[in-house]
C-alpha cells in the first residue's frame, strides 16, 4: 500500500505545478501591460500586486499559496500513513482530500464564489482530518511485535 498511499500527494505535487505555470502564464502578460517588472520596486512581492492587476488574475496567485499551506500538512500525513501502512480507507480519503483540493483550484481560479470554496475547504479539511487521525493512531498505538519483519 505504499506506492498507493503516496500516489495522492504526488499527483498533488504536480497539480500545484500546473497552477504555478497557469499563474505564471496569466499574470506575466498581465504584468507587460501594467508597464512590466522593470517598474517594480526592489524587494517586491505577490501580494504588490493586488490592486495593480485584475483580480481574475491574482486568484492564480492566492490558489497557488494555497496550496502551499494546508496540503503541507496532508504531504506530512500521507508519508507517516505510508511508512506506518496505509489501509484501503486511508488511501480513499487520501484520493478524496486531493480530488477536492483540485476542484477547489479549479473553483478558485475561475469562478471564485467564496461561499462555494469554503464548503470545499471545509470538505477537504474533514479528509485532512481523518489522515491526521489515522496517522496519529498508527504512531502512538503502534506495536512493534505486530510489524513485518
Amino acid at each position: 500500500m505504499l506506492a498507493q498511499m503516496l500516489a495522492p500527494a504526488a499527483v498533488l505535487v504536480a497539480w500545484s505545478i500546473v497552477i504555478l505555470f497557469w499563474m505564471a502564464f496569466t499574470r506575466l502578460p498581465a504584468l507587460g501591460k501594467a508597464g512590466g517588472l522593470g517598474n517594480a520596486k526592489p524587494g517586491g512581492r505577490g501580494q504588490d500586486l493586488e490592486g495593480v492587476l485584475p483580480d481574475r488574475i491574482n486568484w492564480k496567485s492566492h490558489n497557488y499559496a494555497h496550496l502551499m499551506e494546508q496540503p503541507t500538512l496532508f504531504y506530512a500525513v500521507s508519508v507517516i500513513i505510508a511508512l506506518m501502512g496505509a489501509g484501503a480507507l486511508d488511501v480513499v480519503f487520501a484520493w478524496i482530500y486531493v480530488g477536492l483540493r483540485i476542484v477547489h483550484s479549479i473553483w478558485q481560479v475561475t469562478v471564485n464564489v467564496v461561499k462555494v470554496r469554503f464548503l470545499l475547504f471545509l470538505a477537504s479539511t474533514a479528509a485532512l482530518i481523518y489522515l491526521a487521525y489515522r496517522a496519529l493512531a498508527l504512531t502512538l498505538f503502534h506495536d512493534p511485535g505486530l510489524a513485518p519483519a
